[in-house]
C-alpha cells in the first residue's frame, strides 16, 4: 500500500509544482501508474473532488495570496493561471472567493484557501466489502451514448438518465448497463445500455459496442449505497489489491429489479482487472 499511497502523493507533489503551467491528466496519472480514466475516478472518491476542481482552486488560493501580498497586476496573475483574460480571471476569482480580484488588497477582504493535498491511508478496524471476481468472454451492447466531461459528469449523467426515463415506454433500450468508455483526458462516453445479441435488430438511434473478455470484480449494492459503494472500491479495495491490476478504460454499473419487499433496485459495479 506504500507504494501506492506514495506515487499518488507524488501525483500531486507534481501538480502542486506546476500550478503555474499547462497541467494534462494524461502526465499526472502517469507518477501514480494509472490510467487518466483511473487516476480520475480515484483522486474523486479520495479527495473529494475532480482534479479540475482541485486545480482551479489551488490557483484560486495562489491568485489571491499574490494579488492581496505583493504588487502583481491583475492582468499578470489572470495569464500566470492560466486566464486568457482578465474577465475570464476575474468570474473564476469571484465564484471562488466572493469578491473581484481588485478587492483582494483592501485590508480585511474574505478570502478562501484550499491547502495542498497530502494522501495518508488509516485502517482504523477492517470493514467488510462484499464481492467476487469473475471471468468473462466478450459481450456486445446495444444502447445510446453521449459525451462527458470528469468534472461535470456528476451532475449531467443523472439528467441524461432523467432525459431518457421521461420517454417512458418509448425508451429504446430497457438501460440494464450505465457503461464508461473511451477515456480521453478528462473526455468519455457514456452508455445507456443492454446486451446485444445478433439476431435482434438495432433500435433507432442505438449504437452497438463489444465490451473485451476479463475478470471483472463484483461488488453488489444498491441505488441508496452506489455512491458510498463506489467511493470505497476506489479508496479502499483497490488500493489493497493483490494479484490483479486494473485493465482497461471501463467503468460499468448493473441495473436489477427490485427483490423482496424492499422496493430498491439493486446494483452491481464491474472493474475490470487482469492477473499480475
Amino acid at each position: 500500500m506504500e507504494s501506492w499511497v506514495e506515487g499518488f502523493q507524488q501525483s500531486i507533489d507534481y501538480i502542486e509544482g506546476n500550478l503555474a503551467s499547462s497541467l494534462e491528466i494524461e502526465d499526472i496519472a502517469r507518477f501514480a501508474a494509472l490510467s487518466p480514466f483511473y487516476y480520475q475516478r480515484m483522486f474523486s472518491a479520495l479527495c473529494g473532488m475532480t482534479v479540475g476542481e482541485y486545480i482551479r482552486a489551488r490557483r484560486m488560493t495562489l491568485a489571491a495570496q499574490e494579488l492581496s501580498g505583493t504588487d502583481a497586476k491583475v492582468i499578470d496573475t489572470a495569464l500566470k493561471y492560466g486566464y486568457d483574460s482578465p474577465d475570464s480571471f476575474a468570474k473564476a476569482f469571484q465564484r471562488f472567493h466572493g469578491i473581484q480580484p481588485s478587492k483582494a488588497r483592501e485590508k480585511g477582504a474574505p478570502l478562501r484557501s484550499l491547502a495542498p493535498l497530502h494522501i495518508k491511508v488509516s485502517l482504523e478496524g477492517g470493514s467488510m466489502m462484499d464481492y467476487r471476481i469473475v471471468e468473462k468472454a466478450p459481450f456486445t451492447i446495444v444502447g445510446v451514448k453521449r459525451p462527458f466531461n470528469s468534472d461535470t459528469s456528476y451532475q449531467e449523467i443523472p439528467k441524461f438518465w432523467d432525459e431518457w426515463l421521461a420517454q417512458g415506454e418509448n425508451r429504446p433500450v430497457m438501460g440494464t448497463f450505465g457503461i464508461c468508455t473511451d477515456m480521453t483526458g478528462k473526455d468519455f462516453d457514456y452508455w445507456i445500455a443492454d446486451l446485444y445479441f445478433p439476431w435482434e435488430d438495432i433500435p433507432e438511434s442505438c449504437e452497438t459496442r463489444v465490451i473485451p473478455g476479463s475478470f471483472w470484480a463484483q461488488f453488489p449494492c444498491t441505488i441508496s449505497t452506489l455512491q458510498d459503494t463506489n467511493t470505497r472500491i476506489w479508496s479502499e479495495w483497490l488500493p489493497s489489491l493483490k494479484g490483479y491490476k486494473l485493465a482497461g478504460d471501463y467503468d460499468i454499473e448493473v441495473y436489477l429489479p427490485p427483490e423482496g419487499d424492499s422496493g430498491e433496485m439493486k446494483v452491481y459495479i464491474w472493474i475490470p482487472l487482469e492477473k499480475k
